[in-house]
């Protein structure tokens, strides 16, 4: 009798050994680096320093819970600096300020987290309804909110004078800085609703096969709107806490921050076309870009070396995060 071949496990192991590695590689390039610059230099593995990273990457994390879901279904958000621009504004005018006498104290961050919600909603809409892809809808949306910053700040940035708000932004609790504390809290209802609601579930299904999604039912629209809302709440709270700390309502506040959400996600295993990818992946990848950051600084590399550095470990981490990709990204623009 002719003997049919089943898998076994020797023929299951490389795989599963495979997506192991692939599911924690940005784990340990985060463990690499950090081990790395701790023999580089002692003062790097202190307490303090440890503050400082986390304090540095309290942002970045809020932003990137955000970006998670929207890259992960497909699309991607290139409105993050103009919409920071415009909470940051709103926020700094709501609260104790210097231009005008208006004082809702910590109801001022809800207000800068809802009016980032509108925009993200916006978002969602301009996406789904009038099928403006993602790239141009959410770049034309930033403009817009760069704008609307730029008129509520007028000649000169309103300066924050609520002292307990001011304490909030830079102080500590615990032997923690606040503004790790509020980005672990965003970390953790990233992660509730990644795992508990419809929206963490389908975005998967969204990102990797939208024409079945659609096909079998499923409101794709709904979801890619709740998508951007989502993202946008969490811009609007990132932009408030970027303002706490600083002590002021800027239009440049949220400079650099796009680039750098997108390529933590990225690092953290989410592809840009979707599909996959994790919110706690994107907590270590914003900690890899903090560690690098922080211990570029201990080693004395010149601002010119540490970009070229940051840009090739980014560049090995995307190519390791989506090498089991290469055949279904097979065409390259």
């Amino acid at each position: 009798m002719e003997s049919r071949h089943r898998p076994g496990i020797l023929s299951v192991a490389p795989t599963a050994v495979r997506g192991a590695l692939r599911a924690s590689g940005p784990l340990l390039a985060l463990l690499a680096l950090t081990i790395g610059f701790a023999l580089a230099d002692s003062d790097f593995a202190t307490i303090a320093n440890l503050r400082v990273i986390l304090d540095s990457a309290a942002v970045p994390l809020v932003l990137a819970v955000g970006m998670t879901f929207v890259i992960r279904q497909g699309s991607i958000d290139l409105s993050v600096e103009g919409m920071m621009a415009a909470c940051s504004l709103l926020f700094a005018c709501v609260v104790a300020n210097d231009r005008m006498q208006v004082n809702l104290g910590w109801f001022g961050l809800p207000a800068a987290a809802a009016l980032g919600g509108v925009f993200g909603l916006a978002n969602g809409l301009v996406v789904t309804r009038l099928r403006v892809p993602s790239f141009m809808a959410t770049l034309g949306m930033g403009a817009i909110a760069l704008g609307a910053a730029m008129l509520m700040s007028g000649d000169q940035p309103p300066l924050i004078q609520d002292p307990v708000l001011r304490q909030w932004g830079l102080g500590q609790t615990f032997g923690l800085p606040n503004l790790a504390l509020a980005a672990a809290s965003c970390l953790v209802v990233g992660l509730f609703v990644e795992q508990y609601t419809r929206l963490g579930r389908y975005g998967y299904v969204i990102g990797g096969a939208e024409g079945v999604a659609r096909a079998s039912g499923l409101d794709v629209d709904f979801y890619k709107v709740l998508g951007f809302a989502f993202a946008g709440l969490l811009i609007g709270l990132a932009a408030a806490m970027e303002s706490a700390r600083l002590g002021l309502g800027h239009v440049g506040i949220g400079e650099g921050k796009m680039l750098g959400t997108i390529t933590a996600v990225v690092i953290g295993g989410t592809p840009l076309s979707g599909g996959s990818g994790s919110v706690r992946g994107s907590a270590v990848g914003v900690l890899t870009l903090a560690v690098l950051a922080n211990g570029m600084v201990f080693i004395g590399a010149t601002p010119d070396l540490e970009k070229a550095i940051q840009g090739a470990i980014v560049l090995v981490a995307v190519v390791v995060a989506n090498w089991h990709l290469r055949d279904r990204l097979r065409i390259v623009k």
